[in-house]
């Protein structure tokens, strides 16, 4: 097994980021009756070599430019093995004390590099949409003058919740108001500007009208890197919107947060600690594999306000700066997944991290700048983390006097996206998408850690030469034609 792990980093760049395959195809491959005695374990490896892996997409490939990167490190790697070899259970400070208090450690050492207070309660969860779950939760339970664990949040007298939000955040927020139950229809997609981050005055309003209208608010999201752009809302003047109306803040800084101890963006970026609460992902930016996503909040004790329920059969006692850590969360059973940030962070270190986000940065640049440079590529909308949207704009199309500019529009949009779907069937890259005011835009998000600047470059070679293949094949179709 670590001869295949090895093996696997020493060849990564010789295998193809992703093999399209036909899913009956793949699913026939794997098909096989439930096993009644026990196979050799040699078989078993080769059956994942031959039949698992080549269908797998390769997320920690240094040419995966997708959503976000998930990168992970050779000390995360090894470290999970032993992980699982321990096969810890930290739900209480009892059941391994170790794991707890480790995770304590981590936690503050996380929070320092995002700029948190340590002293708050804090958690590793599963990912970031459940994180913002749970802070929605707490938030909720806040908002409301009545004991929801007793009562719950049925009756005539329950006023309507709202969550406010950008038009830019994350779809985890809609998903935690269908979970509450307040629906899709409470969560207020506040507009965003021209940089696409919230706008503090809009959402000012927001929550004036609907006091007004007799409805309660229940949190603010904030975003610190959105999805489609790696927008910053501006957590200054939306703190000042919560502070005036007495609003639970919660900043969503899962891509984002960590970029702070980057040199180059030093004093750029704004401190989320003006949020009750706070989720940012070291599985997103420190190279720890997956999952590993740190949630806090800074009033204490609301998460265990909300979440703790300890039946006789857990009921321990400890002493000292310790508790449980399923208080914290709906969760009981929890992983040891303290051990693989405590690796990856001291193998590196916080400047040695640092550099390597920095590195993310400067590929970032140089792609942007190329992209500038080109007559017909654009980069609509820029950012302060390492996520440039491309747009292929040729000047053949956009300058074509029979059409309309609606019909350009979509006709580019159209080219962009064959463009996607060629680069990723091609297994050289792989990308993923967004449609923003301007329209189809390709995400090339960069992070992973064995990604160099001769990697990029390569991957714009073959973006240029795949868009100008499809360009040729959309030109000479007779749809095109015939439309102009």
């Amino acid at each position: 097994m670590i001869s295949l792990i090895r093996e696997h980093f020493e060849t990564i760049r010789d295998v193809p980021v992703a093999v399209p395959q036909h899913p009956q195809e793949l699913k026939d491959a794997l098909r096989a009756d439930l096993p009644e005695t026990g196979e050799h374990f040699s078989r078993i490896l080769a059956d994942t070599r031959e039949k698992v892996i080549p269908g797998l997409v390769q997320w920690n490939h240094p040419s995966f430019h997708g959503y976000f990167p998930t990168s992970a490190s050779l000390p995360g790697v090894l470290a999970e093995t032993v992980t699982a070899a321990l096969n810890v259970n930290s739900m209480l400070w009892q059941t391994s004390p170790a794991a707890s208090a480790l995770e304590q450690v981590v936690l503050r050492w996380v929070a320092r590099m995002a700029d948190y207070p340590e002293d708050a309660d804090g958690l590793l969860v599963t990912g970031a949409s459940l994180a913002n779950l749970y802070a929605l939760t707490a938030a909720r339970d806040q908002a409301l003058d009545f004991d929801v664990r007793e009562q719950g949040i049925a009756g005539p007298d329950v006023p309507t919740l709202r969550i406010y939000t950008s038009d830019q955040a994350h779809s985890s927020i809609e998903k935690a108001a269908i979970t509450l139950g307040t629906g899709l229809a409470n969560v207020i997609r506040v507009p965003s500007d021209e940089l696409y981050r919230m706008r503090p005055d809009l959402l000012d309003e927001a929550i004036r009208r609907d006091l007004a209208a007799g409805f309660r608010p229940l949190a603010v999201v904030a975003t610190v890197g959105t999805t489609a752009v790696g927008a910053a809302d501006p957590l200054g003047p939306i703190a000042d919107v919560c502070a005036r109306h007495g609003v639970w803040l919660h900043v969503d800084a899962a891509y984002g947060g960590l970029y702070r101890i980057a040199p180059s963006l030093a004093g750029a970026l704004e401190s989320p600690a003006v949020g009750d609460s706070l989720v940012v992902n070291p599985q997103k930016s420190l190279f720890v594999p997956l999952d590993a996503t740190a949630l806090y909040c800074r009033r204490r004790g609301a998460l265990a306000n909300t979440f703790r329920l300890v039946p006789e059969y857990l009921r321990s006692t400890h002493e000292g700066d310790t508790y449980d850590f399923m208080d914290l969360s709906p969760q009981l059973g929890r992983g040891f997944r303290a051990l693989k940030l405590w690796w990856v962070i001291r193998s590196f270190g916080r400047s040695g991290l640092a550099s390597r986000l920095d590195h993310s940065l400067e590929n970032a640049d140089w792609l942007r700048r190329s992209a500038s440079r080109h007559p017909d590529w654009s980069c609509p909308v820029s950012s302060d983390y390492p996520l440039v949207c491309l747009r292929y704009e040729p000047e053949v199309m956009c300058s074509d006097d029979r059409l309309s500019k609606v019909r350009i529009q979509e006709a580019v949009d159209e080219l962009n996206a064959r463009i996607l779907r060629a680069v990723n069937a091609s297994g050289t890259i792989f990308l993923s998408h967004a449609v923003i005011r301007d329209g189809y835009v390709l995400r090339f998000s960069i992070g992973n850690i064995r990604t160099s600047l001769g990697d990029v470059e390569r991957a714009w070679d073959e973006l240029n030469r795949i868009a100008k293949r499809e360009l040729a094949e959309f030109l000479s179709e007779k749809t095109w034609t015939e439309t102009a």
